[in-house]
């Protein structure tokens, strides 16, 4: 498991210095850093909530030069245009991020610019960082999670990175409201409070 560092003079309570690579990201880190080869220089990349698009895109502005404009599908179109054609001619890369429902553009000239550009898709995390998440989740928060606590969650819960966010969030509420290391009582009660009893129930 291995990890890129963030510029740390962006980083904020509880948000991460670094982003944490594994099956389903690594292969993003390598397309940002070979800007040189996106077709028109641009790339859109895709992925779910919490998943690190902002995170890659803060890397990338930070260590190439190239532009990037986060939420890409929630700005206005002609924006986003002018913003392209502005990196064509001053000849710096730009990166996109879009939530993984999709882009549906509108405008025409826009539509044909980005349907060019590389597509990125950021994947669900899988056991090994999925792990490296919740515990990096839990050291931005100064939580100790307990011995054995992804190997307990991780089968139990939902596979994505917001699922995974939001279980070390409650682990951590918990925690403080009890006065109590986190142990598997507040493991199983965390589950219980985000997934529902049946995932807590699970073997």
């Amino acid at each position: 498991m291995t990890q890129i560092a963030l510029p740390l003079s962006h980083s904020g309570p509880q948000e991460p210095s670094s982003i944490v690579l594994g099956e389903g990201n690594a292969h993003i880190a390598e397309a940002l850093a070979a800007s040189a080869d996106w077709p028109f220089g641009t790339a859109i990349l895709a992925g779910p909530a919490r998943s690190g698009k902002s995170l890659f895109s803060r890397w990338f502005a930070s260590h190439t030069g190239g532009g990037a404009i986060d939420d890409a599908d929630q700005k206005d179109e002609t924006e986003i245009f002018h913003a392209w054609n502005r990196a064509r001619e001053d000849g710096y890369p730009l990166l996109l991020t879009v939530d993984a429902g999709g882009w549906e553009i509108a405008l025409p000239d826009l539509r044909s610019r980005m349907g060019a550009a590389l597509q990125l898709e950021i994947g669900a995390p899988d056991d090994d960082l999925a792990a490296e998440l919740m515990l990096s989740h839990a050291a931005q928060r100064g939580l100790a999670l307990g011995e054995g606590a992804p190997a307990y969650l991780i089968p139990r819960m939902e596979r994505s990175h917001a699922a995974i966010e939001r279980i070390v969030a409650e682990i951590d509420r918990l925690s403080l409201e009890r006065k109590a290391p986190a142990t598997m009582s507040i493991w199983r009660d965390a589950l219980d409070a985000v997934q529902g009893p049946e995932q807590a129930r699970l073997l």
